[in-house]
Protein backbone atom coordinates (compact mmCIF):
# COMPACT_ATOMS: atom_id res chain seq x y z
CA UNK A 1 0.00 0.00 0.00
CA UNK A 2 1.58 3.31 -1.14
CA UNK A 3 1.80 6.07 1.18
CA UNK A 4 -0.62 9.37 0.68
CA UNK A 5 1.34 11.62 0.04
CA UNK A 6 -1.38 14.70 -0.36
CA UNK A 7 -3.81 16.61 1.76
CA UNK A 8 -7.00 16.44 -0.29
CA UNK A 9 -6.04 12.34 -0.56
CA UNK A 10 -5.26 11.89 3.19
CA UNK A 11 -8.66 13.94 3.86
CA UNK A 12 -10.77 11.35 1.87
CA UNK A 13 -9.00 8.97 3.54
CA UNK A 14 -9.60 10.32 7.01
CA UNK A 15 -13.66 10.45 6.22
CA UNK A 16 -14.01 7.23 4.73
CA UNK A 17 -12.34 5.50 7.84
CA UNK A 18 -14.70 8.02 10.10
CA UNK A 19 -17.50 6.76 8.15
CA UNK A 20 -17.36 3.24 8.56
CA UNK A 21 -16.89 4.18 12.26
CA UNK A 22 -19.94 5.69 11.64
CA UNK A 23 -21.52 3.24 9.68
CA UNK A 24 -20.72 0.39 12.32
CA UNK A 25 -21.51 2.36 15.85
CA UNK A 26 -25.04 4.02 15.23
CA UNK A 27 -26.39 2.96 18.58
CA UNK A 28 -23.04 3.80 20.09
CA UNK A 29 -22.86 7.21 19.07
CA UNK A 30 -26.97 7.57 19.73
CA UNK A 31 -26.46 6.32 23.28
CA UNK A 32 -23.08 8.20 23.59
CA UNK A 33 -24.23 11.59 22.92
CA UNK A 34 -27.22 11.20 24.97
CA UNK A 35 -24.95 10.27 27.74
CA UNK A 36 -22.60 12.41 26.75
CA UNK A 37 -19.61 10.02 26.52
CA UNK A 38 -19.06 9.82 22.98
CA UNK A 39 -15.63 9.57 22.64
CA UNK A 40 -15.18 7.01 25.44
CA UNK A 41 -17.76 4.97 24.65
CA UNK A 42 -15.87 4.92 21.05
CA UNK A 43 -12.09 5.11 21.78
CA UNK A 44 -11.22 1.72 20.81
CA UNK A 45 -12.91 2.10 17.15
CA UNK A 46 -11.86 6.07 17.02
CA UNK A 47 -8.28 4.52 17.77
CA UNK A 48 -8.52 1.87 15.63
CA UNK A 49 -9.21 3.86 12.67
CA UNK A 50 -6.32 6.21 14.15
CA UNK A 51 -3.46 3.54 13.82
CA UNK A 52 -4.58 2.46 9.79
CA UNK A 53 -4.74 6.22 9.21
CA UNK A 54 -1.52 7.05 10.41
CA UNK A 55 0.01 3.89 8.84
CA UNK A 56 -1.07 5.52 5.35
CA UNK A 57 -0.32 8.79 5.59
CA UNK A 58 3.08 10.45 5.22
CA UNK A 59 3.87 11.81 8.83
CA UNK A 60 3.82 15.42 7.80
CA UNK A 61 -0.07 14.57 7.18
CA UNK A 62 -0.68 12.92 9.95
CA UNK A 63 0.62 15.99 12.02
CA UNK A 64 -2.40 18.06 10.60
CA UNK A 65 -5.42 16.21 12.35
CA UNK A 66 -7.33 15.50 9.66
CA UNK A 67 -8.45 12.11 10.63
CA UNK A 68 -10.04 14.23 14.53
CA UNK A 69 -11.20 16.63 12.14
CA UNK A 70 -12.82 13.93 10.01
CA UNK A 71 -13.91 12.01 13.66
CA UNK A 72 -15.77 14.91 14.78
CA UNK A 73 -17.19 16.18 11.40
CA UNK A 74 -18.92 12.65 10.32
CA UNK A 75 -19.78 11.59 13.77
CA UNK A 76 -21.60 14.90 14.74
CA UNK A 77 -22.50 16.71 11.97
CA UNK A 78 -26.19 15.37 11.32
CA UNK A 79 -27.00 14.61 14.72
CA UNK A 80 -28.30 17.83 16.03
CA UNK A 81 -32.09 15.71 16.12
CA UNK A 82 -30.50 13.65 18.65
CA UNK A 83 -30.79 14.81 22.65
CA UNK A 84 -27.36 15.60 23.83
CA UNK A 85 -26.10 17.58 26.66
CA UNK A 86 -23.66 19.96 24.12
CA UNK A 87 -26.71 21.05 22.34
Amino acid sequence: MATIDTEAAARQVARAIASDVAIYNPAKIQEGLEKDDLFERLADEIEEGRAFYKKRVAPELYSKNLYERAIVDVLLKGKGHLKCKAW
